[in-house]
C-alpha cells in the first residue's frame, strides 16, 4: 500500500493545527487561574512533577516510535495478519512498561524532598500528590494504549487530533470550573486521573472501528521480535536524551533555585513549547509519509523533500525566534505582570535554543521515520551527558541563565555535528552534505538579519506595555517575512514550498498558481 502522503499530510496538519491551538489556548487559561487562585508555587511544583514522570516514562521511549516504524513495511505490503501481531506483541510491551513505571515511581518517591530547595506550600502532601501524578502516567498504559499506534502507522493523526481536542475541552472546563469554584489541587488531579481512563477507552473504541480487521492475535517469528527488541533498545538510547536534556533543567532549577524560579521559567517555557508543539504538527503528520517515501522512493527525491522540509521549518523557526525576541517581555508582563519578568539575556538564550531545537528536530524526524536508531545511539546519551554536566557546573555560577545556555552548547555542540554525521553517512549519500551545511549557515544568517532588524523597529515604539504589544505584533507579522522573501526567493526550494502550498490548497491562493 502507497499510501497519499500529501492528502493525509494535509488532512493530519489541518487537525493537528485545530488542536493545538486548542492545547494552547485552553492551558493558557488553566495556568493563570493556577497562578491567581492556587499561588505560583503549585505552579513550580506541578511542573516538577511533569518533569520527574518525564523521566520515569523513559521505560516506553523505544516502544512506541519502534512498534508503528515496524507496521510501515507491513502496511506497505497490506500484511494485515503482521499488523495484527504486531498489536499483540505493543499491548503486551504496554502493560509491562505501566509496572516498571509504578515500580521505579514509588521508589523515586523516597527522593522527593531532596528535589525542592525550597517555597513548597506548607498544606500539601507531597507524597499523595506524586502518587496521583504517577497515577495518571500508568494509566496511559493499561487501558488500551497500544492501540493508537494505528494511527500514526496509517497518517490518520487527523483522527486522533479531533478525539485528543473534544476530550481536551471537557476536561479544560472541569478543571476551570474546580479552580474557580473550589481551588483544590487534589479535585484537580482527581480530574485529570479520570480524563485520562475515559480518554484511553475512547481511543480504543475509535481505533477498533476506523480499523476493524486490526486486532491483537498471532505470534511473530522469534528473530523479528528479536530485532524489534535491538531497535526498541536502539530507540530508547535514542530518545532518552531528549527527555533527559528536557527534564533535567526542570528538576536542576528545583533543587538549586526553588519553585518560585521554577514557576518563572516555566511560564516562558510554557509559551517556549507551545509554539514548538505548534511546529510539531507539521513533523508528527509527515513522519509516516516520509517513513514510507523512504522505503518507496530514490535517494535523490528524499534529499530534495527534505531540502523542502528544512526550508519550510527554517521559514516558520525564523519568524518564532523574531516574534520571541520582541513580544515575550510585554506578554508576559500583561499576563502576570513585571515581578514574574526573568532577565532579557534568558529571553536571547531561549530565541537560540527555539532555532537550534527545531533544526534538530528536522534531522529526528527523518532519524527516526528511517529507523536509524542502531546507528544514532550513543548520541542522545553523550548530549544529555554533556547537559547535565553542564547543568550541574552552570547553575552555580550562573544561575537560570547557565541552565538554559547549557541547553543550548550541548545540543549545538554535541548532539546536532554528530546526527548530522549520522544522517548524511546512512540515509543520504556524503555529497549532500555540503550543499546542506551550506543552507544551514545560509538560514541562520537570515535568521539573525530578521531578527535584529525587526527586534530594532520595534524598539522605536515605547508606549504602554498594551500597546506596545500590539505594534510589536503588527510589525512582527510583516517585517522579518518581508526580510525572508527577499532573502529566500531566488531559491529552488522557494519555488518548490510554493508549489507544494498551491498544491495544498488546490489553487485558491491566485498569487501561488504564478
Amino acid at each position: 500500500m502507497k499510501l497519499a502522503r500529501t492528502k493525509n499530510a494535509t488532512r493530519n496538519i489541518f487537525w493537528g493545527a485545530i488542536q493545538k491551538g486548542y492545547a494552547l489556548f485552553a492551558p493558557f487559561i488553566t495556568r493563570t487561574l493556577f497562578i491567581y487562585t492556587l499561588g505560583i508555587e503549585y505552579l513550580g511544583l506541578n511542573g516538577l512533577f511533569g518533569s520527574v514522570l518525564s523521566v520515569l516514562n523513559l521505560a516506553e521511549l523505544g516502544v512506541g516510535n519502534a512498534m508503528i516504524f515496524s507496521m510501515y513495511q507491513a502496511i506497505a505490503e497490506d500484511d494485515d495478519e503482521k499488523i495484527c501481531s504486531l498489536l499483540k506483541l505493543y499491548r503486551f510491551y504496554y502493560r509491562v512498561i505501566g509496572w516498571v513505571i509504578l515500580v521505579v515511581g514509588s521508589f523515586v518517591a523516597l527522593f522527593l524532598p531532596y528535589l525542592i530547595k525550597s517555597d513548597l506550600p506548607s498544606n500539601v502532601n507531597l507524597y499523595v500528590l506524586y502518587f496521583m501524578n504517577l497515577a495518571v502516567s500508568v494509566s496511559g498504559y493499561w487501558f488500551f494504549g497500544y492501540r493508537n499506534s494505528l494511527f500514526s502507522a496509517f497518517q490518520r493523526v487527523d483522527i486522533s487530533s479531533i478525539i485528543s481536542t473534544c476530550i481536551s475541552i471537557i476536561t479544560t472546563i472541569l478543571q476551570i470550573l474546580i479552580l474557580i469554584f473550589v481551588p483544590d489541587y487534589y479535585l484537580y488531579m482527581v480530574i485529570v486521573i479520570g480524563m485520562q481512563i475515559i480518554s484511553n477507552f475512547i481511543y480504543a473504541g475509535v481505533s477498533i472501528k476506523t480499523f476493524p480487521k486490526y486486532k491483537p492475535y498471532g505470534i511473530l517469528p522469534k528473530e523479528e521480535v528479536k530485532s524489534i527488541n535491538r531497535r526498541v533498545m536502539d530507540l530508547f538510547t535514542s530518545k532518552v536524551g531528549a527527555v533527559v536534556v528536557n527534564s533535567v533543567d526542570t528538576i536542576v532549577i528545583s533543587a538549586f533555585l526553588g519553585l518560585y524560579v521554577l514557576a518563572q521559567y516555566q511560564n516562558y517555557y510554557y509559551i517556549f513549547s507551545s509554539i514548538v508543539g505548534i511546529v510539531e504538527i507539521i513533523f508528527t503528520s509527515c513522519i509516516a509519509g516520509i517513513g514510507n517515501s523512504l522505503i518507496t522512493e530514490s535517494t535523490k527525491k528524499n534529499y530534495m523533500d527534505f531540502q523542502k522540509l528544512l526550508f519550510i521549518i527554517a521559514w516558520i523557526t525564523g519568524f518564532c525566534c523574531t516574534c520571541f525576541l520582541c513580544l515575550y517581555q510585554p506578554f508576559i508582563t500583561i499576563w502576570v505582570g513585571k515581578k514574574l519578568l526573568l532577565n532579557f539575556s534568558i529571553v536571547i538564550c531561549l530565541v537560540i535554543y527555539f532555532f537550534v531545537y527545531e533544526m534538530d528536530r528536522v534531522l529526528n524526524v527523518y532519524k527516526d521515520a528511517a529507523g536509524m536508531w542502531h546507528e544514532d545511539r550513543f548520541r542522545p546519551l553523550a548530549t544529555a551527558l554533556a547537559n547535565l554536566t553542564l547543568n550541574l557546573i552552570m547553575v552555580q555560577h550562573m544561575g537560570l541563565f547557565g541552565v538554559v545556555l547549557s541547553t543550548v552548547i550541548s545540543k549545538l555542540f554535541v548532539g546536532i555535528p554528530w546526527l548530522t554525521y549520522n544522517l548524511f553517512t546512512v540515509i543520504f549519500d556524503h555529497k549532500y552534505k555540503k550543499n546542506f551545511l551550506q543552507r544551514m549557515l545560509f538560514y541562520v544568517i537570515v535568521t539573525f538579519a530578521g531578527c535584529l532588524g525587526t527586534f530594532v523597529i520595534c524598539n522605536l515604539f515605547d508606549g504602554n506595555v498594551v500597546s506596545t504589544f500590539v505594534v510589536r505584533l503588527l510589525i512582527c507579522m510583516i517585517l522579518p517575512n518581508i526580510i525572508f522573501i527577499i532573502c529566500y526567493f531566488k531559491l529552488p526550494e522557494f519555488k518548490q514550498s510554493m508549489n507544494l502550498i498551491a498544491t495544498v490548497t488546490k489553487g485558491k491562493i491566485p498569487f501561488l498558481n504564478h
